[in-house]
């Protein structure tokens, strides 16, 4: 049976996504798979860019026959020769003898490598040739060394659409969504992205800068790569990620380790030096053991951060045998613009220091640290001055936060925090058999590619620590028909000591929370994917994992609830002295408030209580 993606009204993915091969190239491990894209357009020609892996040349040519119906195949663009595109290419002229290929005169010199079928009628074309087939015509672009010599790309000049070859590709398959923008990228794909374009195309990044500089000179409204996901949405992003790669541009400010060790004393030296770089203020230290993780990672994360330590122990004299693998990896990749330190071990003769340091002196605009770290065996305490060295010339050089000076204002009014436009929600969590909420102020949209919201919680509730452990939330939008009950039931007790939500038949989302249903028009569910502590207050920042809406009754703002559903406060009979809060409407008697004092009933601080009038 076929299994056909349509991308547009007359271009269909056909296809297909390999989870069982071990190794890409049969080097690069692939746990997640890969897919290998081909592209076919119903116009009054029929044209097929690219072809496929023998891996799925089964339903590939079961999607061709149903996307075709009957019609025949007028032509088959080549844009790339290696075989995981082009293996099915003889067969594909055997089930369709009237088929022209269209391809650059390297790739015609390659398939007669290749192939034996009779190449009298290929079409080679040249930078700016077009074929037109109908509505559609297309410009033929070359590129060189993306990563092959023979390599070009096509660009359909009537729908914007760039079919990139092996150019913005990545490892994973398919897994349903055809559209980068239908997953979460970044924490799907991302990182494979970058080790897909590291060790395939890293070392090519003089051609790969050609190649878009050609491409920032079209319209480009799609991109369409021979593996990953095809492209329609935020392609500058993923444009931007290809210009730092390609111009050996550290991604992100951080520290990979990659150590190698056999009995664990270089380990140990590496632990000890991740951990003064996070006690120095260094946060993105990443670790990996060269005998445990592929190059390929190792290769990636090189790419990625700014700073680099190596520690190796010696071995036979020379550089362990994992780590010198890892070493040539990078230097073949053309690694450059990076930091560099080099830790050696070596029981009786240390010499994998200098080795090392001769092999990564080919890098390119790279400055190898001075300091350095050199132990026999073990480290031993009267060492540590070396390795503090070390640690400090590495934090030196990593960029410095920007520190802005502000001058206090001399008057700061606590009720101009309450001109921002703020909504008002019921935050529930759920902790084994436990269901909770609480009132939270605080909830907005992060950004829509990922799909991401952050809310910020009183350390006070107990949902906040429910949220904390769980990593799951519920966010209910209160709407303009909430009661003043609903906030006094959610916002003016505990849940420590108050079964806040009751009944077993109550609706749930996918995660298995509570979503509240008449006084809200929506809930949104959030999967945590980080948190940041600020004192009083823990901030989340969460990925979308589901959300409904309800009806279309406004919600509620915090300007809507002091005028329409908090009760006016009651004239008192005699005067009081004291403090009002201006949440719930609790007094507080005395005449000077307490500044750390909170709110009994609604948990808000002083800042949110006024003086009695």
């Amino acid at each position: 049976m076929h299994c056909v993606k349509q991308i547009t009204s007359d271009m269909y993915w056909v296809g297909g996504s390999d989870r069982r091969l071990a190794l890409f190239e049969n080097v690069y491990p692939i746990p997640a798979g890969v897919s290998y894209n081909a592209y076919l357009v119903l116009d009054e020609q029929t044209v097929l860019f690219d072809t496929v892996d023998r891996a799925v040349s089964e339903v590939f040519f079961e999607n061709i026959a149903h996307v075709l119906g009957g019609r025949k195949l007028d032509y088959v663009v080549v844009n790339h020769m290696e075989p995981d595109h082009a293996a099915t290419l003889q067969e594909l002229t055997l089930r369709y003898p009237d088929v022209q290929i269209v391809t650059s005169a390297k790739a015609l010199q390659m398939i007669r490598n290749y192939f034996t079928f009779d190449t009298a009628g290929i079409r080679t074309v040249k930078e700016g040739d077009t074929l037109c087939t109908g509505r559609h015509t297309y410009a033929f672009v070359m590129a060189p060394m993306v990563h092959w010599p023979e390599v070009m790309v096509s660009y359909d000049t009537t729908d914007k659409i760039l079919y990139s070859a092996d150019a913005f590709g990545t490892f994973g398959a398919l897994n349903g969504n055809i559209f980068a923008d239908e997953v979460n990228f970044e924490t799907e794909y991302l990182a494979e992205a970058r080790r897909y374009y590291t060790n395939i195309v890293g070392k090519y990044g003089t051609q790969v800068q050609a190649l878009l500089k050609k491409a920032a000179a079209i319209d480009i409204q799609m991109i369409a790569p021979l593996h990953g996901p095809v492209w329609r949405k935020h392609i500058d992003w993923f444009v931007e990620k290809y210009q730092k790669w390609s111009t050996y541009t550290p991604e992100d400010d951080g520290v990979m380790i990659a150590y190698a060790s056999v009995y664990g004393h270089t380990e140990n030296l590496a632990n000890i030096i991740a951990s003064k770089l996070a006690d120095a203020g260094v946060r993105n230290v990443k670790m990996y053991d060269v005998s445990v993780t592929h190059p390929s990672y190792i290769i990636s994360e090189a790419f990625r951060v700014s700073h680099i330590v190596f520690a190796s122990t010696t071995y036979n004299a020379g550089i362990f045998v994992n780590m010198e693998n890892a070493l040539h990896d990078i230097v073949a990749h053309n690694l450059q613009k990076r930091t560099i330190a080099v830790v050696e071990n070596g029981s009786w003769a240390a010499t994998s220091g200098g080795l090392m340091r001769e092999l990564l002196g080919k890098l390119k605009n790279c400055t190898i640290l001075e300091e350095g770290v050199s132990i026999k065996s073990a480290l031993k305490p009267e060492q540590m001055d070396d390795v503090d060295a070390l640690v400090n010339a590495i934090v030196s050089t990593l960029p410095k936060p920007e520190v802005i000076e502000h001058k206090p204002s001399e008057v700061v009014e606590p009720n101009a925090m309450f001109k921002l436009s703020y909504g008002l929600f019921i935050l529930t969590a759920r902790d084994g058999k436990k269901d909770n909420g609480c009132i939270i102020n605080t909830a907005q949209q992060v950004t829509s590619q990922p799909n991401r919201i952050s809310i910020c919680v009183n350390k006070n509730n107990f949902t906040h620590d429910m949220i904390l452990k769980t990593g799951e939330f519920n966010v209910n939008i209160l709407s303009q028909d909430a009661t003043f009950d609903i906030f006094k039931w959610y916002g003016f007790q505990s849940g420590r000591d108050t079964e806040k939500i009751q009944g077993e038949k109550l609706p749930r989302a996918r995660n298995g929370i509570v979503y509240i249903e008449g006084c809200t028009n929506a809930f949104i569910a959030g999967k945590v994917v980080e948190s940041h502590d600020y004192g009083t207050h823990t901030l989340f920042v969460a990925d979308v994992i589901e959300a409904r809406v309800f009806n279309n009754v406004p919600s509620v703002t915090y300007a809507y609830y002091f005028a329409n559903i908090k009760p006016k406060p009651a004239a008192p009979a005699q005067k009081k002295v004291g403090w009002v809060c201006k949440i719930c409407g609790y007094v507080y008697e005395g005449e000077d408030l307490p500044a750390d004092f909170i709110c009994p009933l609604c948990k808000h601080p002083a800042s949110d209580f006024e003086k009695l009038k």
